[in-house]
This record gives structure tokens, C-alpha cells and sequence, in this order.
């Protein structure tokens, strides 16, 4: 004798609650992260929502927590200018918004000699890209024989001043710096690597990588 037993399952549509903070992204022009002494600098909080109040901070490297209020940059809405760098502007300078959400966080450092750039337009840097190191001086030609390191290690010396790192791994993350004979060295520069960036297209449900 065979029985059978009937099971019923019962779906229950729970409602989904989406809570959105506004977000915002910190940007700095020109963009790089070592400046000479001197230098004009524009940093500006790129916001999903203006009424959200962002505002841009920094903590310098006397440990002094300030916002933008024209002691040490002239506001203009969620925007800072450093007309003229000194080199007590060198720290770690983000967006906040009034509830006290932060953004991505920049550190930047001024330098009265020789600074390090690089050639890639926003950080981090994505994998696969090139990325092209420049040792730079105020008073010299720009094109000095330069060494670059990684970590404390010398990869290279250039007799042109600029270093390509091509296809760019997670392995080329790192502390970075460098060294002309005769002006001395750049403050060291950490450059972080990240995966590819993946955009989601909900009309189509095809997801899209851009390399």
C-alpha cells in the first residue's frame, strides 16, 4: 500500500527596504598627490547630492584636524583652493557630509626639492593599465637621470628622468620613490592597484568590463 503525502509551501513576499546614503568622491587638480612648495591646488568633493552638505577636512602632519574655512584654503561650496602650498599642507584630505559620511581619502604631500609623479589620470591605478613614474625637480631640467624604487628597492635607473611600469599587477602596489644625484630624493608615494571595474546595466542585465 502506497501513500502519499501532500506538502504545501507557503511564499511569503516580504517588502525590501532600500536605504540610500548619499555618497562623494574626492578629486584633486592637478591630479597628483606631491606638490612643491608653492604650488596652487584645487580639491573638490564630487557629490550624489548637493543638500547632503559635503564639506572637505584634512589631518595635517602636526595631527591638526581642520575643515576648509579660509584659514588654510578658500572654500567655495564643496570645493577648496590651496592658492599656495607650504609644506605643513602635506597630510590626508577627504569629503564629509553633515551626518559624518566620508569619502575615498587622498594624501598629499608638499615638497620643497624634487617630487615624484605619475602619469595616470585618477588613483587607483587599474590593473592592466600602464603607468609612467616621473622624477621631477623645481629648479633643474626635468629630464635628469633618475633611480626609482619600490619598497626600498632599487628597480631601475633611467638617464631620462620617467619610468614605465606596463600592465599593471596587483604585484606593482607599493611604496614608491626617487632619487636624482644631485638634488636628492622625492618623499616616498604609495600606489595602490585595484581589479577591473565592472559597470552593471539594469535594462539590459549584461555586465560590461571596461580594461
Amino acid at each position: 500500500m502506497y501513500s502519499s503525502k501532500l506538502k504545501i509551501f507557503q511564499i511569503v513576499h516580504q517588502p525590501t527596504t532600500f536605504s540610500f546614503q548619499p555618497s562623494a568622491r574626492l578629486t584633486v587638480s592637478p591630479s597628483r598627490s606631491q606638490f612643491f612648495k608653492g604650488d596652487s591646488v584645487s580639491l573638490s568633493c564630487e557629490e550624489d547630492d548637493s543638500s547632503a552638505g559635503w564639506r572637505l577636512r584634512r589631518t595635517t602632519t602636526d595631527k591638526t584636524r581642520a575643515e576648509c574655512d579660509g584659514t588654510w584654503g578658500e572654500s567655495s561650496g564643496s570645493s577648496c583652493i590651496i592658492s599656495y602650498t607650504f609644506t605643513w599642507d602635506s597630510g590626508v584630505y577627504w569629503c564629509e557630509s553633515r551626518e559624518g559620511a566620508t569619502s575615498n581619502i587622498i594624501s598629499i604631500t608638499v615638497t620643497g626639492k624634487i617630487r615624484l609623479l605619475w602619469s595616470y589620470p585618477v588613483l587607483p591605478v587599474m590593473e592592466g593599465h600602464d603607468v609612467t613614474l616621473h622624477c621631477k625637480t623645481k629648479t633643474t631640467p626635468s629630464n635628469l637621470p633618475a633611480a626609482f624604487y619600490k619598497d626600498g628597492s632599487l628597480i631601475r635607473t633611467e638617464p631620462t628622468g620617467h619610468m614605465t611600469i606596463h600592465h599593471v599587477t596587483k604585484s606593482d602596489e607599493g611604496l614608491y620613490k626617487c632619487n636624482i644625484s644631485s638634488d636628492g630624493e622625492s618623499p616616498p608615494s604609495w600606489i595602490t592597484v585595484t581589479g577591473q571595474e565592472l559597470h552593471f546595466d539594469f535594462n539590459t542585465y549584461f555586465i560590461h568590463i571596461f580594461t
